[in-house]
């Protein structure tokens, strides 16, 4: 017997109570710390694209809540990535954000012990060494490094798998359509929020503010202005399953390309994507803790976030395109970019809000409504990641 299209394609809404996570979780300095130790240091944490660093002896450092590392390109070519401290007393090595290495060694600005750019000891300035002492047993503290189409990843575990399905959430949508190797950065933009890192991911797993908060976005993909995510969020869905109208799809508004603020793609549209990947409007993406991607006709948005501290997160969004549309006159992708930093910046102040009023003596924990099922199923992974390093 064949299953019902109901059956194949379930409702996709909570059905049972469910509470949040602790309201501490959000603003305690000890659960903050625990979120490095199980989450932040366990898990693939994206870096920064390999055009970032695309020369030799070009380096970047990167901070990963209390941890400090540098990711440099040896003079063969290779990425590599190391903590960011000399094995002679712990002093900082890298002191500048980015740049390129005058020379091939990485020289403490302490007391100059001197490392190869694989990481080996290579020069000790003391006018002896005590007995026992081999530089072989002293190089820099590696960290493990991997590359997905372009984007670095590292890991501060010692022995982390590098695979997708570490990479990526399972539930994400697929970018091999779209030439990620091939785009190059049109913008990029750096934001403090003043709140904790799971609330902006709890946002970004539901559209119950979407028409409140993104009055603008919610014309341009009508099912959000429905405080819905897909068709299968309404529990009356069944009803509209063969209504291809975007309220009820989730395709963009008639007429409209892509996420900009006329709907309208600006310069040349990706060429292997399909027709659904097109009507689609938005392909996402997500690799918890640190990013997520989302591919349009006519671009790539990446956005990273980084733990500032138990209230305080950093976020960076790229706009990354074909070549010759960065090349064009820059109102094009100006359109483009207005609109997404829009985008962020309403979540950001409502993520700020959120934080606000977490803090209250009696507020133990909220709930979650059906619409809000990613929620819950984000605060499952966040559990089980804290259970696997018996946090």
């Amino acid at each position: 017997m064949q299953p019902s299209q109901s059956e194949r394609n379930p409702y996709n809404g909570l059905t049972r109570l469910e509470p949040t996570l602790p309201s501490a979780s959000y603003w305690d300095e000890a659960s903050y710390s625990r979120d490095l130790e199980a989450i932040w240091y366990r898990n693939w944490i994206f870096a920064c694209r390999e055009a970032d660093l695309a020369e030799p002896l070009a380096f970047r450092r990167f901070r990963i809540g209390a941890q400090e590392i540098f990711i440099l390109r040896d003079e063969t070519g290779t990425l590599r990535a190391f903590f960011n401290t000399c094995r002679h007393r712990g002093s900082q090595l890298c002191r500048q954000e980015s740049g390129r290495l005058k020379a091939r060694l990485i020289t403490c600005p302490y007391h100059a012990w001197s490392y190869t750019l694989q990481g080996n000891l290579a020069r000790v300035p003391s006018k002896a060494l005590p007995d026992g002492f081999d530089k072989a047993d002293y190089p820099l503290y590696p960290v493990a490094l991997t590359i997905w189409r372009g984007f670095v990843f590292v890991n501060l575990a010692e022995t982390p798998e590098a695979s997708e399905q570490t990479l990526f959430d399972p539930a994400s949508g697929d970018l091999t359509n779209w030439p990620l190797e091939d785009l190059v950065s049109g913008h990029a933009f750096t934001k403090v929020m003043n709140c904790n890192w799971k609330v902006f991911w709890e946002n970004f797993n539901e559209c119950l503010h979407c028409p409140g908060v993104h009055k603008d976005l919610s014309k341009l993909v009508p099912i959000y202005g429905r405080g819905l995510m897909t068709r299968q969020d309404d529990p009356e869905w069944m009803h509209h399953a063969d209504n291809d109208a975007p309220e009820f799809s989730g395709k963009l508004r008639p007429g409209a390309e892509t996420w900009s603020r006329d709907g309208i793609a600006h310069g040349p549209v990706f060429s292997g994507l399909t027709d659904a990947e097109r009507e689609a409007g938005q392909t996402y993406v997500t690799s918890l803790p640190s990013m997520f991607v989302v591919g349009h006709v006519d671009y790539v948005r990446v956005v990273r976030l980084v733990p500032l501290g138990p209230e305080q997160t950093e976020l960076t969004a790229e706009w990354l395109f074909l070549p010759e549309a960065v090349a064009a006159p820059q109102s094009d992708i100006d359109n483009i970019i207005a609109f997404g930093k829009q985008v962020l910046e309403e979540d950001a102040a409502i993520c700020e809000t959120n934080q606000l009023g977490l803090r209250a003596r009696p507020h133990r924990a909220g709930v979650l409504m059906p619409e809000e099922y990613e929620l819950a199923r984000f605060h499952a992974w966040v559990k089980e990641q804290h259970a696997a390093a018996g946090a």
